[in-house]
């Protein structure tokens, strides 16, 4: 337990102080700026600010939606402390996850609004604009699901395993495997 604390601090630690060192160097540097273009037309750097959730959803409602990232951390924590946490991949998404919540959730009690920056297109088709906390967030979401869903897999086969009598599971007249050749069916030698 104290290797998996351990990479839950220095992740929810590392993924805080980065967000808000880009957030305060965007803000210094690009507040009253054209955007910068950092892989040409493709990804931008473009200083604005939300009220909103992800990607702007619901800006200027006046909603509280640190609320949001409170209700995260809190379930997170509930998850470590139940010990309902199994496996390296589920630790460090739920840590990028509360590292990406802290970020936005430090923004969003200073000033009600997040920073964000990094703007990501081509042409008229573009991306909303996101921060590195919300890059945590989304990025621990699909490493969670990928591997809820590889932990969900494994126990259905390990489940099918034991109907089949293979794994633990109910064993057959002599072993798993049947009785041995020139014996009883009841797995005696005669």
């Amino acid at each position: 337990m104290t290797r998996r604390l351990a990479l839950v601090l220095v992740v929810v630690a590392g993924i805080l102080a980065l967000d808000q060192w880009s957030k305060r160097w965007v803000t210094e540097n690009l507040q009253f700026h054209a955007p910068v273009e950092v892989l040409g037309p493709f990804v931008r750097l473009t200083y604005t600010r939300n009220s909103g959730v992800a990607f702007g959803l619901g800006a200027g409602t006046g909603f509280p939606y640190y609320l949001f990232s409170i209700i995260a951390i809190l379930v997170i924590l509930g998850m470590f402390v139940r010990r309902a946490v199994q496996g390296r991949w589920q630790t460090l998404s739920l840590a990028l996850i509360m590292g990406g919540a802290l970020g936005n959730l430090v923004d969003r009690l200073a000033s009600g609004e997040v920073v964000d920056f990094i703007e990501i297109g081509w042409s008229r088709w573009h991306w909303p604009i996101f921060n590195v906390a919300d890059s945590a967030v989304s990025v621990g979401v699909v490493m969670f699901a990928l591997a809820w869903s590889h932990r969900e897999r494994i126990a259905h086969e390990v489940e099918h395993a034991q109907n089949r009598g293979v794994v633990g599971g109910p064993a057959a007249p002599g072993g798993a495997a049947g009785p041995l050749p020139g014996g009883d069916p009841d797995g005696s030698l005669t």
